[in-house]
């Protein structure tokens, strides 16, 4: 069945589901395949839990009328999306980046859909399966996209953006991170500049950074909507509050300044407000109802969160980590009025042959902050400490330990780390 056939089954069900266990009636089940896993074995079952048909490239699996056999199911639902998203045609905004993508898309969807009925990517839906998921729940009551995209290798984002074919752009930074993956800082920066790429040839617009030099040279030749501090961006703010733990920013339009009290944690975060604040200005959303939108977005999955407990207040930023995003929240955390200061780092993953050295710089920034606790976790944060005066545990569970008979009581605590850490397990024992 070629894409054409496939696409008007899709019209007439439009639920797809990858997941044999869960298989709605109507549905259509794509055999997709993992590491440990081959859907083309669970495709009899998805049938015969609900689905109308299973889209299969085993020919052994093979049941009947409501088996479609393709050469690569992979392949068949990203280009069935693809079809869709063409089909459909409405504005695709597309975010990619080392640090904040998530959380900036989450403030761009908060501000856009105050005006806009939009669609955008849910969790960590941002790769190569994750992305047509995404695009097939377009419907024709959507009137706007905003899509994530990920990349842990070159090619990635090319390959996305083929699929999501985005009108607008935008790279939140490049930084230092999924470095076993890329090979080096260089293709990390080639990899996101992809986006920049795509835009460029279909002469669309990028939301982009005024000050950083390194996309502003990846992005000549495009169509610019800027952010920033520098007064000449389109959308210029900054720090009204740098005492308080959340961000409080400012920004002007039309000679009026609006002061924005954010659930976010740490000064970091304004450059992820304003290109919310640009989209807002660029799409022609009233500027209250903006700086409402920004105000009322909450973080979650540990993402620049503060919580209190009966003992400490935490700044749970435990979702993920690189250098870049390691040091930033340091210095945020060691700029704060707030005493006393605890530290709970875990290793920073994917950063190949450089990782000790990456590590070590982090050591570098803890001396610098002066903080009256660290508790430093994982293989790499101890090998790099070692003889350094440093207290660091091998893994989550030997902190947890020490946590469970010596818990600090009182402290302000920054707890950051790789995902792979899951440092968030600390949480119900501060």
């Amino acid at each position: 069945m070629g894409t054409s056939e496939l696409y008007q089954l899709f019209l007439h069900h439009p639920q797809i589901t990858t997941d044999s266990r869960n298989c709605p009636s109507g549905s259509l089940f794509f055999a997709l395949k993992g590491k440990n896993f081959d859907g083309n074995q669970f495709a009899g079952k998805a049938l015969d839990a609900g689905a109308d048909y299973a889209v299969i490239d085993r020919a052994e699996y093979f049941r009947n009328e409501r088996t479609i056999l393709v050469n690569n199911v992979l392949e068949t639902l990203q280009g069935l999306a693809k079809r869709h998203r063409k089909v459909l045609g409405i504005p695709l905004i597309a975010i990619t980046g080392t640090n904040g993508k998530t959380t900036t898309k989450d403030l761009l969807a908060a501000v856009l859909s105050s005006k806009f009925n939009l669609l955008y990517t849910e969790g960590n839906l941002n790769n190569q399966i994750g992305l047509p998921l995404t695009l097939l729940r377009l419907t024709h009551e959507h009137e706007m996209a905003v899509i994530e995209m990920g990349a842990s290798r070159p090619g990635d984002i090319a390959e996305l953006t083929e699929i999501a074919q985005p009108n607008y752009g935008l790279i939140t930074n490049v930084g230092r991170a999924h470095l076993e993956g890329f090979g080096s800082f260089d293709n990390v920066v080639k990899a996101k500049g992809e986006l920049y790429d795509y835009i460029r040839h279909t002469k669309g617009v990028i939301f982009v950074r005024k000050e950083d030099k390194d996309l502003q040279a990846m992005a000549e030749g495009i169509r610019q909507v800027t952010y920033g501090s520098t007064h000449d961006a389109f959308a210029s703010g900054r720090v009204a509050d740098s005492r308080s733990p959340f961000l409080i920013f400012e920004w002007k339009q039309q000679g009026k300044i609006h002061t924005v009290e954010t659930q976010l944690i740490g000064s970091y975060n304004l450059d992820n407000v304003m290109v919310a604040v640009a989209a807002g200005r660029y799409f022609k959303i009233p500027a209250e109802r903006i700086s409402r939108a920004i105000a009322s977005y909450v973080p979650s999955n540990h993402r620049s969160q503060l919580k209190q407990t009966l003992h400490n207040s935490l700044i749970v930023d435990a979702y993920n980590a690189n250098p870049d995003s390691m040091k930033a929240a340091l210095r945020n955390f060691a700029g704060m009025t707030v005493q006393p200061k605890a530290v709970i780092l875990g290793d920073m993953k994917e950063l190949g042959k450089d990782s000790r050295a990456l590590h070590r710089e982090i050591l570098s920034e803890v001396r610098a902050g002066r903080f009256d606790q660290v508790y430093l976790c994982g293989e790499e944060f101890t090998k790099a400490s070692s003889g350094k005066g440093f207290t660091s545990f091998p893994t989550t569970e030997a902190l947890m330990d020490m946590l469970r008979q010596c818990p600090p009581v009182g402290y302000y605590i920054l707890i950051k780390g790789s995902r792979g850490m899951a440092l968030e397990r600390c949480i119900e024992l501060l």
